[in-house]
């Protein structure tokens, strides 16, 4: 019963039953409990963000046995609801642009009634081969349209084949106000990749060739985040490829007051874990299997 139902049933006033009931609750008469629905995992959420430092861990509900397509829809949910409920206003969003996670995220989400961010940034150029072009095009143009936002092209290959040709786009007038615009960013939404390109990057051209690889393995290198590469303590690797990479820096990477990753599937547990070591994200949305593993691995740790 609500309060005021509670007092005229009793004849007495609504302050006096509020006082009765922070007494009974004092004295432990009345206790709130609440039961989690099947699908809600508080508690792992609260192990991973106290083990790893996190502001905040969404865990997506899925089966043991899901297959990656399956881990992909769970994942998109979870990320377009946490983008749905945490969008307030102003927002100057980057997005990596050859994420399949985030592309499922952006899919799932609705559009917002008033804009609910300014600009949305792509902080890895976004050209690549026809088809994975699109879907790169896809991830920048829908989440503006979604919020209400300006949509912001880097209108240039991620991936050059050498550093001075790098150079050559960062100084052409059209590429470097978008590279500018990475200094102003409020909130970072990236995929984590492993060592092995995702189909996407793959298909788009602007992964590093097999025949490249290598020497990042040599390196130590076990993940990305647009395709800045770290080692399994999170340690950015600082190579020849890396300034062949046209995007935003690793360091204003790590800068961006929130910076939210979708991210999972078993095979990228080692590349997650890595990433949150360094600190490349502050936010996970990831699904249940890689984060009873996160939580799992950081309890087995001398």
């Amino acid at each position: 019963m609500r309060q005021p139902q509670i007092a005229e049933q009793l004849h007495i006033s609504q302050p006096r039953v509020s006082r009765l009931l922070k007494r009974a609750v004092d004295l432990g008469i009345v206790r709130t409990t609440v039961n989690a629905p099947r699908g809600v995992y508080a508690e792992l959420e609260e192990k991973v963000e106290q083990a790893y430092g996190l502001t905040e861990v969404i865990v997506a509900d899925t089966d043991d046995n899901a297959d990656e397509s399956q881990v992909m829809r769970a994942l998109g949910s979870a990320g377009a609801v946490y983008l749905e409920t945490t969008l307030m206003g102003g927002e100057r969003i980057g997005v990596s642009s050859w994420s399949s996670t985030i592309l499922a995220t952006v899919e799932a989400m609705h559009p917002r009634p008033t804009p609910v961010a300014s600009q949305v940034v792509q902080m890895l150029g976004g050209v690549g081969n026809v088809t994975a072009q699109t879907q790169a095009t896809r991830i920048t143009g829908r989440l503006a349209a979604l919020t209400g936002a300006q949509a912001v092209y880097l209108q240039a290959p991620g991936l050059l084949a050498s550093g001075d040709m790098r150079q050559m786009f960062v100084s052409d007038p059209n590429i470097e106000p978008v590279l500018r615009a990475c200094d102003d960013l409020t909130m970072a939404l990236v995929g984590i990749g492993s060592i092995e390109p995702s189909p996407l990057l793959r298909e788009s051209g602007n992964a590093f060739a097999e025949s490249e690889l290598p020497a990042l393995r040599e390196a130590g290198a076990v993940g990305d985040v647009c395709i800045r590469f770290f080692d399994e303590s999170g340690r950015h690797i600082e190579s020849d490829l890396d300034d062949r990479v046209l995007g935003i820096t690793a360091e204003r990477l790590r800068a961006i007051p929130r910076r939210v990753a979708v991210a999972g599937g078993t095979r990228k547990t080692t590349a997650i874990r890595a990433a949150l070591l360094g600190g490349w994200v502050d936010v996970l949305i990831t699904d249940l299997q890689v984060a009873r593993r996160l939580a799992d691995e950081h309890t087995d740790q001398p």
